[in-house]
């Protein structure tokens, strides 16, 4: 288990991501995986930038990191409480513990974790909050799209 120091240092790198997806026209949400103290793996979301509607920016990270023979001994951080698929995708492979920026945005799927037995930490980064708002009100038609119209999952 990392620190509490140090989620608050990788919540940053992740929100890095956000921001740089946010610069290339895309949904602000980015993640981080990490394993004993360092970064192995970041993304961010995609689903713009590459037309792929399940280039969600816990999935690219998944993607980056590569194949594992297991996926227990990291956290995963991630600006934006994760949808169903991600939540899913986590389950999937065994990840233990994830640290969220925010879900005021959206409250996507940390009980579902939780009652998986996922150790998920909700950090309410003033700063995750702003930009994910910012990019709703610039940009509704697309944050409808990218949770095809629900409000809650």
């Amino acid at each position: 288990m990392q620190p509490v120091d140090a989620d608050l240092q990788f919540l940053r790198a992740a929100y890095e991501q956000a921001v740089k997806s946010y610069d290339e026209g895309g949904l602000p949400i980015g993640a981080v995986m990490v394993e004993n103290g360092a970064i192995i793996a970041a993304g961010h979301n995609r689903r713009v930038q590459e037309r792929d509607p399940i280039a969600h920016a816990e999935m690219d990270c998944f993607r980056k990191a590569g194949r594992r023979a297991r996926y227990d001994g990291v956290t995963l951080y991630t600006t934006l409480s994760p949808c169903l698929m991600c939540a899913g995708t986590l389950l999937q492979f065994g990840v233990r513990r994830v640290v969220v920026g925010e879900d005021r945005n959206f409250p996507g799927n940390i009980g579902f974790l939780r009652s998986h037995g996922v150790e998920v930490r909700l950090i309410d980064d003033a700063e995750c909050i702003a930009l994910m708002k910012r990019f709703i009100e610039e940009h509704p038609d697309l944050w409808d799209e990218d949770i095809a119209g629900r409000s809650e999952v």
